[in-house]
C-alpha cells in the first residue's frame, strides 16, 4: 500500500521478518520464508506473472543468502541488524539494477543507480534501526535466540 516511484524500489518493509529470523530460523526456514515473502508480495500486488516478480525474487534471495551468510560468519556481536540491513538492501538494489539493465532500461540503468542507493542506504539503514530496538526490547524475541 505504500505508493512507490518505480514499480520494482520498494523500502522493504517485508525484509523485517526475514533480518528477524536470521537468528531464529536455520536456512532451510529461512528460505521458506524468502519464498513466501516473494510469492505473497506477487499476489498481494498483482505481478506473479511479470518481470517485477522475477526483480523481487533476485533482489530478496541475493540479500537474504548475504545477510544470513554475513550474520552466521560475524555473528550479532560483529555485525549488527544495521549493518546486515544496510548491505542486504544494497545487494538486493545491485541484482535489481543488473537484472532492469539488462530486461528494462538497457544502458539507461546508470540514470537510476544513484537514486536507488540513495533508497537502499536509507531504508536500511531505518529498518537495521528498528531490528536492532525490537530485538533489545522483545522479551519473546529473547527467548527464541
Amino acid at each position: 500500500m505504500v505508493p512507490k516511484p518505480l514499480p520494482f524500489l520498494r523500502i522493504g518493509l517485508a525484509n523485517v521478518p526475514i533480518m528477524l529470523g536470521l537468528d531464529i530460523l536455520s536456512f532451510k526456514y529461512l528460505a521458506i520464508l524468502v519464498l513466501i515473502k516473494v510469492l505473497g508480495q506477487a499476489l498481494i500486488t498483482g505481478t506473479l506473472v511479470s518481470y517485477i516478480a522475477l526483480f523481487s525474487l533476485a533482489g530478496t534471495c541475493s540479500s537474504a543468502a548475504i545477510m544470513y551468510l554475513l550474520r552466521r560468519l560475524l555473528g550479532p556481536q560483529r555485525i549488527s541488524f544495521i549493518g546486515i540491513s544496510v548491505i542486504g538492501a544494497l545487494v538486493s538494489n545491485f541484482s535489481q539494477l543488473v537484472l532492469a539493465r539488462f530486461f528494462v532500461f538497457g544502458e539507461g540503468i546508470r540514470f537510476l543507480i544513484p537514486p536507488f542507493l540513495a533508497v537502499g542506504l536509507i531504508t536500511g539503514i531505518t529498518l537495521g534501526i528498528f531490528c536492532e530496538t525490537f530485538t533489545a526490547r522483545s522479551r519473546w524475541y529473547q527467548t527464541r535466540i
